[in-house]
Formats: C-alpha cells, sequence, structure tokens
C-alpha cells in the first residue's frame, strides 16, 4: 500500500516533464527526442525527484521492442529481401570497419587489454535505433531511399548483439557457470524463428477472425500487445533480442488484412513507452562520471561521434548512395545504441572489464544521443543544394501493374486518377519528381518513381498488362517522345494523352494516338459557362452554349487537319452575338486582341510563330 502513493507521484512527474519538455524542444526545431532526454536529466540527475532510472529504463525499452513491431508491419517480406545487400552489406560494412577501429584505437592507446577493446569498439559501433528511426519519422525520411539504408544498417546492428553477446563468456576472466553448446543454442534460435514464421502463416489470421467476429475492441488490443511481447519473449528465450522477435512478427503480419487495425491499437503504446524510454536514459545519467572525466568524455564523444559518420558516409558513397543521402546516413547515426547498455552491463559483469568502465562507456553514449538531433540538422549546412532538387529515389515496382498505366502525376493526372478510381479502376502511376512520389505515397496512391521515357521503366511498371497507356505529362516534347516509343514498341496499345496545346493536339492526332486532350480545354470552357451564369444566363442556355463552343472546336480541328492551323476561322465567335446565341454570327472585322490562345491558333501563322503560340496556352 506503502509504494502506490510513490510510484503514483513518480508517473505524474514523468508524465508532467514529457507534457512541458516535449513541444518546448518541437518548438525550437530541436525534436522531442532531445526534449524527453532532458527532462529526464532535469528530473534524475539535477533534482533528484526519481533515483530508479535503471529500473524504468529497463521496461521503457519495450518502446524500441512496439517500435520495430509497427515498422516491421511496414515491410513486405518482398521488400525486405530486396534491402538484403543494404542490410548484410553496408550494415556489416559499417559493424565491422567501425568495430575494429575503435577497438584499435583504445588498445593501441593502453585504455583496455584487447578483449575490453574488441567488446568496447564493437559496442560503441552500434547505434541507436529509437533515436534514429524518431528523427526518420520527424522529418518524413522512412520511407526515402536513405532512410531505408539507415534502417538497413540499424537491423544489422540489432542483429549484432547476438554474437556480441556470446562472445562476452568467451573473453571473460573467469569460466561462465553455465554454458551451452554452441550448436544446441543455434537449432534453439533456428527453431524459434521457424515456429514464428508457421504461427504467423498459418495461425494469427484465423485468430484475428474469430476474435473480429466477437465486435469486443478491448480483446482486439490484447490480442495486439499478446503477439508483440510474445514474439519478443521467444525470441530473448532464444538467446535473441526481444527487438529483432518484435520486427519479424511485424514482417510476418505485413501482408495481413488485420495490420492497420494492429498498428492502430499498438501506436499510442509506442509512443509512450519511446518517450518513457528516452526519459529512463535521461534519468540514469550520472552527473558524478561525468565530472570526474569530463576531459576524456569531452574528447571521446565528438571523436567517436566524428570517426562513425566518417565511415558510414565513405562506405554509403561507396555503395552507391548520392552525396546528400550519404551525408544524411553519416549523421544520422553517429551515436551509441541502447543495446550498448545491455552489452557494457553484461561485459562488468562477466568481469570483461570494470564497473565504472561500463559507467564511463553509458554516459558517452547517453551523451552522444543527446548530440544526434543537432548532428542531423547540422546535415542540411552540409548537403548539396543542387543534389537536393534533382533527388532520385530507388526505382522499386513491386506490385505494379493494372488496367490503366499513368505516365506523370502532376495536376493533371491527380484530377484524371480520381475519375478512374471512383470508377473501380485500378491504376499504376509512374513519376519522376522524388517528391511528388513520397507526397502521393502518404495518400494511398499505387504510385512508382521512374522515367517514363525509358522502356525498360514502362515494362517493369506493367505497360504489358494496361489496357490503357495515360500520358499525362505536363511538357509536349517528353508526351511526343512516350508516344513514339511506345507506339513503336507496342503498336496495339491504346493511347490516351494530355495536350499542351492546339499544335500539340494536331501534332498528337497526326500521330494516331486514341485520344487527346488540351490540358486547359475543358476548365476554360466550365470556366466561361459560370461566368455566363453569374451574368444572369440562363442555366440551360449558359450549357447549350458550350456545348455548340466544344462542337465548333471538335469541327475546326478537323478542318485544320485537312487544311492546316490557318483553316476554320470562321467557326469563331469574334463578337458578342445577339438574339440567338447558338447561331453562327457574321464576321465584320479580325480582333486585334483575344485573351485565349485557343482561340487566337486560328490566326497563329499569321502575326506569330508556332513556339510564340505554343508558349501563350501555358498555365
Amino acid at each position: 500500500m506503502s509504494t502506490t502513493p510513490v510510484l503514483t507521484s513518480q508517473a505524474l512527474v514523468l508524465l508532467g516533464g514529457a507534457v512541458v519538455a516535449a513541444p518546448i524542444f518541437k518548438k525550437l526545431g530541436l525534436g522531442t527526442v532531445l526534449g524527453y532526454l532532458a527532462a529526464g536529466i532535469i528530473i534524475g540527475p539535477l533534482l533528484h525527484q526519481i533515483t530508479e532510472g535503471e529500473q524504468i529504463l529497463g521496461f521503457a525499452e519495450l518502446g524500441v521492442v512496439f517500435l520495430l513491431f509497427i515498422i516491421g508491419l511496414e515491410l513486405k517480406p518482398s521488400r525486405l529481401w530486396q534491402m538484403r545487400r543494404d542490410i548484410f552489406g553496408l550494415g556489416t560494412a559499417q559493424v565491422l570497419l567501425t568495430g575494429a577501429a575503435v577497438s584499435a584505437i583504445l588498445y593501441e592507446l593502453g585504455m583496455l587489454d584487447w578483449s575490453g577493446s574488441v567488446i568496447t569498439g564493437f559496442g560503441l559501433a552500434l547505434s541507436s535505433t529509437a533515436f534514429a528511426l524518431q528523427i526518420l519519422d520527424e522529418n518524413g525520411g522512412t520511407n526515402r531511399r536513405y532512410g531505408q539504408r539507415a534502417f538497413s544498417v540499424l537491423l544489422l546492428q540489432d542483429l549484432a548483439i547476438v554474437p556480441l553477446l556470446a562472445l562476452i563468456p568467451l573473453l571473460a576472466l573467469q569460466a561462465p557457470e553455465d554454458t551451452s553448446p554452441p550448436l544446441q543454442d543455434f537449432a534453439v534460435a533456428v527453431g524459434s524463428i521457424l515456429i514464428m514464421v508457421v504461427a504467423g502463416r498459418y495461425l494469427l489470421n484465423p485468430v484475428f477472425q474469430i476474435i473480429a467476429r466477437t465486435g469486443a475492441r478491448e480483446v482486439m488490443i490484447a490480442v495486439a500487445l499478446l503477439i508483440v511481447l510474445g514474439a519478443a519473449t521467444m525470441m530473448q528465450l532464444a538467446g535473441l533480442s526481444m527487438a529483432m522477435g518484435s520486427f519479424l512478427a511485424g514482417v510476418l503480419l505485413a501482408e495481413s488484412s488485420y495490420r492497420h487495425e494492429l498498428e492502430a491499437d499498438i501506436e499510442p503504446f509506442r509512443g509512450l513507452l519511446l518517450a518513457l524510454f528516452f526519459m529512463a536514459v535521461g534519468l540514469s545519467l550520472e552527473i558524478d562520471v561525468i565530472l570526474q572525466n569530463y576531459l576524456l568524455i569531452l574528447i571521446a564523444v565528438p571523436a567517436l561521434m566524428l570517426l562513425k559518420a566518417v565511415i558510414l558516409y565513405t562506405l554509403c558513397r561507396a555503395t552507391g548512395s548520392p552525396h546528400n543521402d550519404a551525408v544524411r546516413i553519416g549523421l544520422l547515426l553517429p551515436q551509441g545504441g541502447e543495446f550498448g547498455f545491455v552489452l557494457f552491463t553484461a561485459a562488468a559483469a562477466a568481469g570483461v572489464f570494470s564497473d565504472s568502465w561500463a559507467s564511463l562507456l553509458i554516459v558517452i553514449v547517453t551523451l552522444s544521443m543527446a548530440l544526434t538531433p543537432a548532428a542531423a540538422a547540422l546535415a542540411g549546412l552540409l548537403m548539396n543544394e543542387h543534389d537536393e532538387m534533382t533527388e532520385e529515389l530507388e526505382e522499386d515496382f513491386d506490385g505494379a501493374g493494372a488496367d490503366v498505366l499513368m505516365i506523370g502525376f502532376s495536376r493533371f493526372g491527380q484530377i484524371a486518377s480520381q475519375i478512374l478510381l471512383a470508377g473501380g479502376r485500378e491504376v499504376t502511376i509512374i513519376d519522376h519528381s522524388a517528391a511528388r512520389v513520397r507526397q502521393a505515397a502518404t495518400f494511398g496512391f499505387r504510385i512508382y518513381f521512374g522515367d517514363g521515357t525509358r522502356l525498360d521503366v514502362l515494362r517493369a511498371a506493367g505497360i504489358e498488362r494496361a489496357k490503357i497507356v495515360a500520358v499525362c505529362t505536363h511538357k509536349m516534347e517528353i508526351t511526343d517522345r512516350i508516344v513514339d516509343m511506345v507506339q513503336a514498341e507496342y503498336p496495339n496499345a491504346r493511347i490516351y494523352a494530355r495536350s499542351y496545346d492546339r499544335l500539340h493536339t494536331l501534332s498528337l492526332r497526326a500521330r494516331g494516338v486514341d485520344y487527346e486532350l488540351r490540358e486547359t480545354f475543358e476548365s476554360g470552357l466550365v470556366f466561361g459557362r459560370k461566368t455566363l451564369e453569374g451574368l444572369g444566363v440562363d442555366d440551360n442556355a449558359a450549357q447549350e452554349i458550350m456545348d455548340d463552343i466544344r462542337r465548333r472546336d471538335e469541327a475546326r480541328l478537323a478542318v485544320q487537319e485537312a487544311e492546316g492551323i490557318s483553316a476554320g476561322r470562321d467557326m469563331l465567335h469574334f463578337e458578342p452575338v445577339r438574339p440567338e446565341p447558338l447561331i453562327k454570327p457574321k464576321r465584320e472585322k479580325a480582333p486585334s486582341l483575344e485573351p485565349e490562345h485557343d482561340i487566337l491558333s486560328a490566326t497563329a501563322n499569321i502575326k506569330a510563330s508556332p513556339e510564340k503560340d505554343a508558349l501563350a496556352d501555358a498555365d
């Protein structure tokens, strides 16, 4: 009974600190992560309101577990397989090079023996999954190419904690009390993973169906928590990390029809526990250790972050990342990781090095975490502005192929796609703007990054399955190039094209496209009709006038196809028509100036070049 008021007061203090610090740091542009960390430092080491930081940290690590589960839900197994080169290539190289470099420096300086240097070096090679992913989420980088590469490195680092923990008994000064054959440990780990795979594939969906029929919302939440914690615990008992277990469970459920329900149920727990985790890191900071070794810490923290950033940048550039992405990754992952706390504590308990050294390492890792938001913000100063404007994404056409292949997704394509989707048709969209692809993907469009003028991209996007190829690019030279290529390679393809202006319309019709539409024609008609209605013209009369203008335009195009752009001038209205607007007026004189290019196109060849004519129709 006596502990209840204490726990309640501690919970109030932590919640109050989070509520105050997070908005302030977010407003300052420093991110909520640093706000939670600062709140923990003030509440614990400075004001001594809470002194059980290590105990809270052990519980708060569940936030990392939930975070990795949600990340797993967003990664289909096929997508994870596509990331294998970054995971086992870039990730492995980063851990090996960074760990070897830090270990060699410590050993050469005589600070530790070789066994302590190895554990320390490879422990500091790990980065903080919680901090990095939170920053990626806040900056909108999770689904970008550099975010995927950074996540691949973090995933390999989480895998690396398993052999590093297994290495401690071999390096310990005293023999471990209880050891099992390595082959047995390996068999247990593989068996646990197989059990999870089988359960995820054949058991979980039927269970969800049964629970969903009951309509009990709280039971669904309980099942979601049971899956995450159960998978994490199973992997921990098998000698793997809890975070890896939850991540694997998320991946197995990524294609489940209950994925969004699970994500919604877990999200509140994830956010709260992650905030608690960051605050617990601040609570665990040992001010005495900092004061006693402040000079070493002042040197070690920036040196560690600089070394890791340089290695990451070099590896990313060597494996194909552009300069900007390499800078982002290098300054996103230079800190120590939360798994370092576990590794250093276990190493100290086994006698690999002293408890005081473990405390010093924990302080270094904590301070490097605290500096991570500042390092990530520094990336903006080191990036090339030109490269940022021409940023590209990885071309990934997994799941592409639909009734309509739409090339180009600017204003015109976005509006047209709504009609198609509302009509129950599937649309595969490709666009060469990385920013537009990312933005459209957040709204759920099936959109892929790619250059529509490349034949291999069109094939990968499923052009052979498409019933109609909708060319919605806004530059007429790009549109013409795509139309010519599609007609040459797929002569039976039906092509619907966006036309730039009247001259472009005639050009597309000469090419034999199935349908074309000037990008401003219909909107101009509607605008004129609405203006007439605003002037008091009857709605039906205004509609008839608009329909008549559309018919005249089509007839004029047919004449121009046969006789040239200057034909059909007698079909235009140059003056107000009274009293019967649907009767062709008698023209007395040619106009000196008209605002609408489509009307002036008939006389374009008389006083203006085709180039000037084309420019006049731009939005």
